[in-house]
């Protein structure tokens, strides 16, 4: 097997808070190998089972968990302590009737909830790159370091409502006016709202969007925004 660049482990301090690891523990603890997602907006499999869901008491529990088999990100088998967990993926363990997924929450960048048995099999994927290959076809690149050739019409922004684990789209969500879209990022990270207004990309200024959160609006960059349905969110995500 192959072995991937990167430490194997991460000091404890330096660790994002939304892991829920304790701070005056061992000094290292398990860190993110490059995948998918961003290490910063990422949990290992082990830290999650561990320290955020608190399925296991040791390290030891968590590791017969995954190289057992018995851990599931998305459909697919995870046998590694150190896969990335990020957002809007969809957990489940052998043996355990609860799945989860993991969304922006309380202010923090991920936290995972539990979700209908019925929706383990769907998933939202934030379209973050759109190119011309050969043969004039168009590849969509995901949030979640998914890539896929389809003739869907999405433009970069918009969400896609995706069968996993074959990454079957089913539907679109539009990061358009009157959407519902989730903060992802920033000190609004976890707060849903509306879209009232699209503002388009300048030299200096990036694309942004002006969300009305409650009583007030905001303008943020849309790449810290997901758009999650129309009149509500497509898939349970709160």
């Amino acid at each position: 097997m192959v072995s991937i660049a990167g430490s194997k482990k991460l000091k404890r301090q330096m660790a994002p808070l939304f892991w829920g690891i304790t701070r005056k523990d061992k000094r290292f603890v398990v860190t993110v190998k490059p995948g998918g997602h961003k290490k910063q907006s990422s949990i290992p499999t082990a830290v999650l089972i561990r320290d955020t869901l608190k399925l296991a008491n040791t390290l030891r529990e968590a590791k017969s968990v995954i190289y057992g088999g018995k851990v599931k990100v998305d459909g697919i088998t995870r046998k590694s302590l150190h896969h990335g967990i990020g957002l809007m993926d969809v957990v489940e363990f052998e043996g355990v009737s609860d799945v989860y997924r993991l969304v922006p929450k309380d202010l923090e960048v991920l936290k995972p909830i539990k979700i209908n048995p019925s929706e383990k099999t769907k998933k939202m994927l934030k379209v973050t790159s759109k190119v011309t290959v050969k043969g004039k076809k168009t590849q969509l690149g995901f949030h979640d370091g998914r890539i896929l050739v389809s003739d869907a019409k999405v433009n970069v922004g918009d969400t896609c409502v995706v069968q996993i684990p074959e990454t079957k789209i089913l539907d679109i969500v539009k990061l358009e006016k009157n959407a519902q879209v989730i903060v992802t990022s920033g000190v609004n990270v976890g707060k849903m709202g509306t879209v009232n207004e699209i503002k388009p990309g300048t030299f200096v200024l990036p694309k942004r969007a002006l969300v009305d959160i409650g009583e007030r609006q905001i303008e943020i960059p849309a790449d810290l925004i997901m758009a999650v349905g129309k009149d509500k969110p497509m898939l349970q995500i709160q």
